[in-house]
């Protein structure tokens, strides 16, 4: 039995997560009670029906706190039992979450115990501490559309298309955070930045102009063959352990030229050993909506 114990905080997505999750042939029940997540997984774990194989539940901040203080105690005896149990929470920044909650109109959960939004938002991210601190998957919705989000549930839960590892290479902006679903770091801020060359401002890491910049750098070239030699001996390791895919996401200022650039190159180095690589750019998809990207 494979089950999901989907969390995360209100308007971070997971209604969006949990029907991703149901269009996977995932048994789905949303929101249910964390006292009775223990015998519902005993009475799927008995039944002699195929129908709770794969069973994905929602927990959320409607459960006391008492209630989700079991929950990471619950989700040690599933695996220790055998059950394949696995925990993502999604998450957003405040100013995401604000903005989400001001544009549906909807009522926060927390609501009945302040009147103020952003108190609302803290409060539920104490009560959530502990399944936060559970989880084996963090996921920041704060620059993901919808479809973005169905994609990644749909890679990270769906049915292996192969027993091939999959691999994603992500840039990001470290003045937006680090991405919670990256297995390897890396930080390209210590490059030369085409951001202060006027003339490479606007563009990105995608750009001949850009990527001609930096590749007049060694330490460029330096530190792509460093990252290509550390994930290339990481690969084996993630395979031995039946994982199926693997993150490795390389950070600059803004998230617009050199993690880019540097991811771009890594798809393109690993894309003929490996037929699923793909590159993502985290901060190119909010980019168009800010004023000013910032050095990047």
């Amino acid at each position: 039995m494979r089950i999901i114990v989907l969390s995360g905080l209100s308007g971070s997505g997971k209604s969006v997560a949990l029907r991703m999750l149901e269009d996977l042939d995932y048994y789905c029940i949303d929101n249910i009670p964390a006292a009775l997540l223990k015998p519902f997984i005993a009475h799927a774990v008995r039944s002699p029906e195929q129908t709770y194989g794969r069973a994905a539940v929602g927990l959320d901040a409607r459960n006391s706190a008492a209630e989700i203080a079991i929950v990471p105690q619950l989700i040690d005896e599933l695996r220790r039992s055998g059950i394949e149990c696995e925990v993502p929470f999604l998450t957003a920044s405040d100013e995401v979450l604000l903005r989400r909650f001001a544009e549906t109109r909807r009522s926060h959960p927390m609501g009945r115990r302040s009147r103020d939004l952003r108190t609302a938002i803290s409060l539920e991210r104490q009560l959530m501490e502990p399944i936060t601190h559970a989880a084996d998957l963090v996921i920041d919705t704060s620059h993901l559309g919808m479809h973005a989000l169905r994609d990644l549930i749909a890679e990270r839960f769906g049915e292996p298309r192969t027993a091939r590892l999959s691999i994603t290479f992500e840039s990001f902006g470290f003045k937006q955070g680090i991405p919670g679903d990256a297995d390897c770091v890396f930080d390209a801020r210590s490059l030369p930045n085409p951001y202060w060359e006027p003339t490479l401002r606007a563009l990105t890491g995608r750009d001949a102009a850009v990527r001609r910049f930096l590749e007049d750098h060694s330490d460029v070239a330096r530190l792509l063959d460093d990252i290509v030699t550390f994930v290339r001996a990481r690969i084996p390791e993630y395979q031995a352990s039946n994982r199926g895919y693997l993150t490795v996401a390389v950070g600059c200022t803004g998230g617009q030229h050199r993690s880019v650039y540097i991811v771009e190159r890594l798809a393109e180095r690993f894309a003929p050993e490996h037929p699923y690589v793909t590159a993502r750019h985290t901060a190119l998809l909010t980019r168009a909506a800010e004023p000013d990207g910032g050095p990047g």
